[in-house]
């Protein structure tokens, strides 16, 4: 009872999870892929084998991302107009390209950061 735990039980810490997740890595080794396509988590680590077609982040990760977005994209459009004297016009253009831009590059690692927390948990079937 009091030997090494399993594998199973063994303890599954968030931070270094997440630090690999956000890279695109398995949280579980951390050398093989989570996904196989821009946001398809892969069936099962090449490497260690933990299966991540389990994970079940749904809607989520677009979730923060909108939060994420709203709290760096307004502070910079205040001070932007509060600095400079931009055009609406070009205003128009800008800042939904950079939301896109933004939202493209950040939904990727928030959905492997949301499935880390998850298997980190043992939620989902991650048992």
């Amino acid at each position: 009872m009091n030997g090494p735990p399993s594998s199973d039980d063994a303890p599954r810490p968030f931070g270094p999870a997440l630090s690999l997740a956000l890279r695109g890595r398995c949280p579980a080794c951390g050398e093989g892929r989570m996904f196989t396509g821009f946001l398809k988590p892969s069936p099962a680590c090449g490497h260690c084998g933990q299966a991540w077609n389990l994970a079940r982040a749904d809607d989520f990760p677009a979730y923060i991302v909108i939060l994420l977005l709203g709290h760096i994209l307004v502070p910079l459009m205040i001070e932007v107009n509060a600095a400079l004297s931009v055009p609406l016009a070009i205003q128009a253009v800008l800042w939904p390209g950079l939301a896109i831009l933004l939202a493209v590059a950040m939904i990727q690692p928030v959905k492997g950061a949301v499935i880390a927390f998850i298997w980190s948990r043992r939620m989902d079937g991650f048992a």
